[in-house]
C-alpha cells in the first residue's frame, strides 16, 4: 500500500509536500532499520500531535504486531507476550511533564527540547519536531541540539517554514499558514508517516 499516493489523492493540496514526506518516511525507516529510536516535539497543539505520532509508532496503528515464537518463548508464560505488540521505539518529549517543569525553573524554557534531545540522542536516532509557525524558539534549539548530536531531524511546520526549515534536513511545509488549518492537515501527514513506515517493517 502507498499511503503518500493516498494521502494526496484525499489532500491534493499537499502534492507540494510529496517528496518531503517520501523523504521524511525514508529516514524514519533508516533510523528503526539501525536500531534507532523517535524523538517528537513540539508546544500546545502540536505537543498533543507528538503524543498521537508516538501512540501510533509504539503499538499497532493499521496493522497487527504480534511477537513471532520466538520472542513469544522468551516468556514465562504466553498470557503477556500473546498481548503485546511490537513496537517502534519513539518518545514524545513534551510528555516529561516533571523533567520540563523541573528544567523551566531550574535553568530555562526555551532550552527544555534541547536538553532532552542533548541528553538522549544517540547514534542512528531521528528528531521529528512540530511548529506550525516554524519559528518556536525551544523547537529551533531542539533541531539545533540533534544537529550537535549527530542525529537526522524532520520539521513539520506551516507555509514559510520558518527557521526550523532552515535547521531541519528535511522540513514538510504545510501549504496553510493560519495554525489551526496547518493542524488540520498536520495529522494526515504524521497518520501517513505513520502507516508508511508501519508498512515497511510488519506488511506481509
Amino acid at each position: 500500500m502507498d499511503y503518500v499516493k493516498e494521502l494526496i489523492d484525499f489532500y491534493p493540496s499537499l502534492s507540494v509536500c510529496e517528496s518531503d514526506i517520501k523523504a521524511a518516511c525514508g529516514m524514519m525507516i533508516d533510523c528503526f532499520s539501525s536500531g534507532g529510536k523517535l524523538l517528537c516535539c513540539g508546544n500546545g497543539g502540536s505537543s498533543a500531535d507528538c503524543d498521537h505520532f508516538v501512540g501510533e509508532l509504539m503499538k499497532g496503528f493499521l496493522l497487527e504486531r504480534p511477537l513471532n515464537a520466538e520472542e513469544i518463548s522468551q516468556f514465562d508464560s504466553d498470557y503477556v507476550p500473546k498481548r503485546l505488540q511490537k513496537g517502534l521505539p519513539a518518545v514524545s518529549l513534551s510528555s516529561q511533564t516533571a523533567l520540563m517543569t523541573a528544567y523551566i525553573n531550574d535553568c530555562c524554557a526555551e532550552t527544555v527540547f534541547a536538553q532532552q534531545v542533548y541528553a538522549l540522542a544517540k547514534e542512528g536516532d531521528i528528531l521529528v519536531a512540530f511548529s506550525t509557525s516554524g519559528s518556536s524558539e525551544n523547537v529551533i534549539y531542539a533541531l539545533e541540539a540533534a544537529k550537535a548530536s549527530g542525529i537526522k531531524s524532520v520539521a513539520v511546520t506551516g507555509l514559510s517554514g520558518g527557521k526550523c526549515a532552515e535547521k531541519a534536513d528535511v522540513c514538510i511545509k504545510i501549504p496553510q499558514s493560519e495554525t489551526r488549518r496547518v493542524q488540520e492537515l498536520t495529522l494526515p501527514v504524521y497518520h501517513c508517516l505513520a502507516a508508511q513506515v508501519e508498512q515497511h517493517f510488519f506488511g506481509k
